[in-house]
């Protein structure tokens, strides 16, 4: 399974764009608190539409007690890493793959980076920003590990119009 993991989270429209992902994608989210707003937050529900409800999440009070409660190989997304995302093989579908960020004024704790720092990883980008926005980071590195596991049992056709929607 696939789970992406945000480490205090701090703006609502971000989180609720990653909801949406989540439940696009049958990927769990895991969020450590202390959360920057709370989950019946509107500006959460608007980034969310009406899909937060079909997302599968978990809260926990910290980052010891999401380790203590989750096993599987941990990948840390960081403008400090070197190696980059495409660099690593996610094509085992019988591992638990967490994909971790941070929050989005100062990332993921150093201290947490340095004790998985073979696991720290980044999204190449130039030296004209410093980060790119949390829920595009994350649909990159989300759709990178379901392109390797052959996008899993995702829809390759609209469900609403159907497959030949075009040839119509």
């Amino acid at each position: 399974m696939i789970h992406v993991v945000l480490i205090e989270p701090e703006i609502p429209q971000n989180t609720g764009n990653i909801m949406r992902t989540c439940a696009g994608t049958n990927t769990k989210l895991h969020l450590i608190k202390p959360l920057g707003f709370s989950l019946d937050d509107k500006y959460l529900k608007r980034s969310g539409v009406n899909y937060i409800s079909k997302c599968n999440y978990e809260i926990y009070e910290n980052f010891d007690e999401f380790v203590n409660k989750n096993d599987g190989e941990y990948y840390f997304l960081t403008r400090y890493g070197t190696k980059e995302y495409s660099s690593y093989d996610y094509s085992n579908k019988d591992r638990n793959i967490y994909l971790i960020f941070g929050k989005e004024s100062t990332g993921i704790d150093k201290k947490i980076l340095q004790k998985y720092i073979n696991k720290c990883i980044r999204i190449p980008i130039n030296d004209n920003i410093r980060a790119l926005n949390l829920s595009n980071c994350v649909a990159i590195m989300l759709y990178e590990v379901l392109r390797q596991q052959n996008f899993n049992d995702l829809l390759r056709y609209d469900p609403f119009k159907g497959e030949d929607y075009l040839l119509k």
